[in-house]
């Protein structure tokens, strides 16, 4: 009988090749559209599962609130570790992690950077799994000076990994590290990325206030980390609310190692993360085009069914039963999904590198075998329930009306497929909203006034000690040259997210407030503003000519002045601790620039303080060039720094890129959206222009009398499209406010965006329409230029 079911199957295929043919495909785009999309989602999902003790670990964070300003910081400062292992028992395992260990290294002759290095303690390989292929994890980072280097940067630096352990290298301030061990490089799915790991000074710590490295704890089998946060008010009030004060609302909390990627988007991120609401919405998209995909499967299908009601009552006539029928039916639907389910295999296979490259992943399909299996599995699931309808249906014919074509009142019949068709639109209306929504964000942020000109700006390390020494002489060399408009140097490259925070005393009424408060701090020179055009609102910039700038004197942005009410700022107090014995030092404000983004725009401007760096902290350098001339620029700049170090090579990186790479991931995500958008909307064309062509099939006579009765072919064209076009608008009434509250939602990841407007829903349904008339129009005005003789010849 199962032989007999296909030999059916076969011929019906043929004999309706377009619908067929329609339906593989479309079904097929859809199965590899999701396919992709869940290698994507499910990828996402598995950040740093591959630790052993991934179920024991968290990551401390906290938060603070007072009048007129907060944190919420993933860093904290070195004495939490210790502090948090001695005082709980639950706490088996502590480790720190600095990301301030990079810089160029040096073997012999060979020099290579090396910027993602951190230093931690050695206790770091008992809470994570880093697999070591040379050397001891348990002492690899005991002994000061220590080392571990990941496989590629072993190779990259000895030519063979296994050469390395026991080799000294040294950075290039000539401070020699041993390598101990070399690892695995680290897990593309780990929330954060380096390339060897070195030992913290022995004792190590810092300021409560010196919120500098991210604190890891393993906790014991057993503990619960919510009760340990339950706990951890206590710990405040013996370390940190003397420091903070009483003004303050401060609370920490424990993140579960898994959870980081997707839902930790607090400031100074260890790494950029994923969003859940994004990988939330991007299952939601794959989700809708296999619908949409299974609707057009079910339209069409029973569409098609109506030919087929004498079929169903010759069947029932000599014999046959309903379960034999919808057995027939069923067979036919999931050969179909079969068929489909390879177009999608094929079409996956062929898109997976450049779906990678899009959303700069390194997406795998796995076993074939297994991968194969559960394809036809799900293709045989997904043919039984999008079949299942129309079999039903069908079978359902009584055999006297089947055989007499008459199919009963079918007003609930086309209510039904015309609100399938509804949902593919809604789905596809919102989907283009919600691309425009992303892209437009997008270039909200690319194009927004940062309080600086980013345009010509590169940076670099300096990461020769000698150098830095004389960087003065530096400056003035670069600048002999009409290519250089502008040198200076500074502690951090901004749009790196990654400046950093600390606390401290600002004058109030006369007199320093009594607890400390957290801003940004940033080091600068004073060329600094004029090399990047930044204003100065009020008050004098920084000069070399007061000795006393050094130490004694600070600039401000206008969000500092302004959270602390200063009316004028220029002249009051500021303290901060200088060492870790809390000594202090007081400055007073100079001047007063113009707010300026240091990070992205998904952070909203902080409190400010700008300071002179001493010599060892100018290692990062700023160079306006001439427009037109960069290659020329970067040539220049190279040779003039290697009349100070004859041996470097120089890693530029300009600022508007360092600005863009923090919407690297959002950019990525828009490329996805706007991909599966347009395959959502491909595959309900499909389905439209089936349907179409089916409309038009079931009217030929219809279309053939009206002709001869003098119907134009426009009069024709506005007959079989209308019906659809009153569908697509109604799409879009419903679309529009549930795109709204998805790209909302989404927007709320950024501290400045881009306002929805209303004309953005008005597109995307012209857009809709104009995409429904071309599909539909192509078979109304075939139909409408028939012979109506042809059509007409058999009455």
């Amino acid at each position: 009988m199962l032989g007999n079911y296909i030999k059916i199957t076969v011929r019906t295929f043929w004999k309706n090749k377009l619908f067929s043919g329609l339906n593989v495909v479309g079904l097929g785009i859809g199965m590899a559209a999701v396919w992709l999309m869940v290698l994507y989602v499910a990828n996402e999902l598995s950040y740093d599962r591959f630790h052993a003790k991934a179920d024991r670990i968290v990551r401390v964070v906290h938060y603070a609130q007072w009048p007129g300003g907060n944190l919420k910081l993933a860093p904290t400062s070195a004495p939490f570790g210790p502090a948090l292992k001695n005082d709980y028992p639950e706490v088996e395992k502590a480790v720190r992690i600095n990301t301030e260990g990079g810089g160029q290294i040096t073997f012999n002759d060979k020099k290579i950077d090396v910027n993602n290095i951190f230093f931690t303690d050695p206790s770091v390989f008992d809470v994570f799994t880093f697999p070591f292929l040379y050397g001891d994890p348990a002492s690899a980072l005991t002994k000061p000076q220590s080392i571990v280097l990941t496989k590629s940067v072993a190779e990259n630096l000895f030519g063979d990994a296994s050469k390395a352990v026991g080799k000294v290298i040294e950075f290039s301030n000539h401070f020699p590290n041993t390598v101990t061990g070399v690892i695995e490089d680290v897990p593309t799915n780990s929330h954060f990325q380096f390339g060897a790991l070195r030992s913290l000074p022995d004792n190590y710590t810092a300021g409560w206030q010196s919120f500098e490295l991210y604190t890891y704890l393993l906790l014991t089998e057993g503990s619960n980390y919510k009760t340990l946060e339950a706990k951890l008010p206590g710990f405040y009030q013996k370390y940190l609310k003397k420091e903070m004060g009483n003004n303050v609302v401060y609370r920490m909390e424990l993140q579960p190692l898994t959870s980081i990627h997707l839902h930790s988007q607090l400031d100074y991120e260890i790494g950029a993360n994923g969003n859940a609401r994004t990988v939330s919405i991007f299952a939601a998209v794959a989700a809708l085009i296999l619908l949409i995909a299974c609707i057009n499967y079910v339209n069409l299908y029973t569409a098609r069914s109506l030919k087929r009601t004498r079929e169903v009552g010759v069947r029932k006539a000599i014999g046959s039963y309903k379960w034999q029928l919808i057995g027939q039916f069923l067979t036919e639907s999931i050969l179909m999904t079969l068929l489909a389910g390879l177009v999608s295999a094929s079409l996956v296979v062929m898109a997976l590198p450049y779906f990678n490259q899009m959303a700069d992943k390194t997406l795998s399909l796995g076993n074939p075998l297994i991968t194969l299996l559960i394809v036809s599995v799900l293709s045989v699931c997904l043919g039984a329930v999008s079949g299942l309808y129309p079999a039903l249906r069908l079978s359902g014919f009584r055999p006297v009306a089947a055989l007499r074509g008459q199919l009963g009142n079918q007003s609930g019949s086309i209510f039904f497929k015309q609100s399938l068709v509804v949902f593919q639109f809604v789905a596809t209306v919102a989907l283009i909203a919600c691309s425009g929504i992303v892209y437009r964000q997008m270039r909200f942020v690319m194009h927004s006034d940062l309080g600086f000109n980013k345009e010509q700006v590169l940076t670099f390390h300096v990461n020769s000690e000698d150098v830095r020494q004389r960087i003065d002489a530096l400056k003035e060399a670069l600048q002999r040259s009409p290519l250089v408009e502008g040198a200076a140097a500074a502690s951090n490259p901004i749009g790196n997210n990654n400046i950093g925070g600390n606390g401290m005393f600002f004058e109030q009424n006369g007199a320093f407030s009594s607890s400390t408060q957290v801003v940004q701090k940033f080091q600068i020179d004073s060329d600094y503003l004029k090399t990047l055009q930044i204003k100065l609102l009020s008050g004098r910039n920084f000069s070399d000519s007061f000795k006393s700038d050094q130490m004694g004197a600070v600039l401000v942005n206008e969000t500092l002045a302004k959270q602390f009410g200063w009316t004028d700022a220029v002249g009051k107090r500021v303290k901060y601790y200088i060492d870790q014995e809390k000594h202090t030092a007081e400055a007073r404000v100079v001047g007063v620039v113009k707010d300026f983004h240091t990070y992205s725009l998904q952070h909203k401007i902080e409190p400010l303080v700008l300071q002179m760096p001493a010599p060892m902290d100018k290692d990062n350098m700023y160079v306006r060039v001439q427009a037109g001339k960069v290659t020329e620029a970067l040539a220049y700049i190279q040779s003039v720094y290697r009349t100070f170090d004859p041996t470097a090579t120089l890693d530029f990186h300009f600022l508007d890129e360092n600005f863009s790479q923090q919407y690297k991931a959002e950019q990525k995500q828009g490329e996805v959206l706007l991909t599966f958008t347009l395959l959502a909307v491909l595959i309900a064309c499909l389905g439209l222009f089936g349907l179409a062509a089916f409309a038009a099939e079931q009217r030929t006579k219809e279309i053939g009398v009206r002709k001869v009765l003098g119907a134009s072919v426009m009069s024709i064209v506005t007959m079989l499209s209308k019906d659809f076009l009153k569908l697509v608008l109604i799409s879009i009434v419903i679309a529009s406010p549930l795109a709204w509250y998805a790209m909302n939602q989404w927007l709320q990841g950024f501290a400045y965006k881009a306002d929805i407007t209303w004309w953005i829903f008005a597109v995307s349904g012209l857009i809709a329409i104009v995409i429904a008339l071309l599909t539909v129009s192509f078979q109304s005005v075939k139909a409408a230029l028939t012979n109506p003789v042809k059509s007409l010849r058999s009455e």
